[in-house]
């Protein structure tokens, strides 16, 4: 009996192991995703501080337009997007996303204000690949190892973030905001090279990744928790960032070039101390109370932060606070989706996941940009709380049943 088992038990483990091709699929699409996004971070972290230097850019709901425009024209293509690459294939339709994405950058480090720059962050947007690109992941990968995948693509977009908020002040410093986005518009042509020459060519799934009716997924309870809870987080990380920067090289006497010198120590440690929550989620298979307590952790966060605002050193403490839950959060919230959405309709429930992700983004850097330059920085945090304690509040209802 025991040699049988043995015999059934090495088959079992061969399938879960990444075949070459997958490997190298997933590895690629990663890349191409943390290349992708890594342009579209870079900006985040500086803008608010590195806009004044430009016309119209002491105007901070202005500013906030610009930064979150990008978010609106994703939301509105993420789908449409998904569904011409079923039909064209994942390739073209990525390629030509990222042709409009360096168009876009292109034209915003060529603006003279800020208004051309909000041109420019409406074209990156309308090439929303997001969908096509998790799609190109489904096509190359079986459905054992698929969730493995998209974990590649999940670590390597907090890595992105991660490498933005060192990398973007030193390039201001270094070539100013539009030596910035010209950077931004390198890193699209990257992308471009590696979704043209690097990703190997897989067979198409014959069933749509977009196959389902859309009232299947509005009517799914958890999957409506799951898309606010990102709406929540990326509108709460945009907001953040239309006030945080100028605030700590205002009480840290730092300037647009020197703020790596906070975000540094703030993201590193926030790393570190992520890890063993991260860890004890996965081995316990505490998804569910880790996503309540790094949701209740950011509720207190933020309603910390109006008090914290004329503190250099309390509100760094926040800032590493902020990012452990933001960091957990950002890997949770992907991986439920994929636990909980069932397989005739995951395409489509991640498909509206990442246009709540992209409204978050827009509404977040828009409303944020319209507080601020009204001179109400801690109605930003504010806001930002109640927001936040209101997915709680949604997320004490998550059942996962896995």
């Amino acid at each position: 009996m025991r040699t049988n088992s043995a015999s059934a038990a090495q088959p079992s483990r061969a399938r879960l192991k990444l075949t070459a091709l997958e490997r190298k699929a997933s590895i690629a699409l990663a890349l191409l995703f943390a290349t992708r996004m890594l342009g579209l971070f870079l900006l985040t972290p500086v803008f608010a501080v590195a806009a004044l230097t430009i016309p119209g850019g002491d105007n901070a709901a202005r500013v906030g337009l610009a930064l979150g425009a990008y978010g609106l024209t994703q939301a509105i293509m993420q789908i449409p997007l998904g569904m011409a690459s079923d039909r064209w294939g994942r390739r073209p339709v990525i390629v030509s996303g990222m042709v409009l994405f360096v168009v876009g950058g292109v034209i915003c480090a060529m603006a003279k204000n800020v208004d051309w720059i909000l041109v420019g962050r409406i074209v990156q947007g309308v090439g929303a690949v997001s969908a096509a690109i998790t799609a190109w992941v489904a096509d190359a990968t079986r459905p054992e190892v698929r969730t493995r995948a998209m974990a590649m693509i999940g670590g390597s977009i907090g890595i992105s973030f991660a490498v933005s908020l060192v990398v973007s002040p030193m390039l201001v410093g270094e070539f100013g905001l539009s030596g910035l986005f010209w950077a931004i518009s390198l890193l699209g042509f990257v992308c471009l090279l590696i979704a043209s020459f690097v990703v190997p060519s897989v067979p198409q799934a014959r069933m749509p990744i977009i196959q389902a009716r859309v009232r299947d997924v509005l009517g799914h309870a958890d999957l409506l928790r799951l898309n606010f809870g990102v709406f929540c987080l990326h509108f709460v990380l945009m907001a953040l960032f239309i006030v945080a920067p100028g605030m700590l090289a205002t009480l840290g006497g730092y300037d647009t070039s020197t703020l790596w010198e906070v975000y540094l120590p703030v993201i590193l440690l926030s790393f570190v101390l992520m890890v063993p929550a991260v860890f004890y989620t996965e081995t316990r298979h505490a998804h569910k109370i880790a996503l309540e307590i790094a949701v209740a952790g950011l509720v207190v966060v933020l309603a910390l932060m109006p008090l914290a605002r004329h503190n250099f050193l309390a509100l760094v403490a926040l800032m590493v606070g902020f990012f452990i839950a933001f960091n957990i959060l950002e890997a949770l919230q992907p991986s439920l989706v994929s636990r909980v959405a069932p397989p005739e309709y995951k395409g489509l429930a991640l498909g509206f996941y990442n246009t709540a992700q992209s409204l978050g983004v827009f509404m977040g850097a828009t409303v944020g940009g319209l507080l601020a330059a009204s001179g109400r920085s801690a109605a930003v945090f504010l806001l930002a709380a109640g927001l936040t304690f209101v997915w709680f509040l949604t997320a004490r209802g998550f059942k996962d049943k896995t």
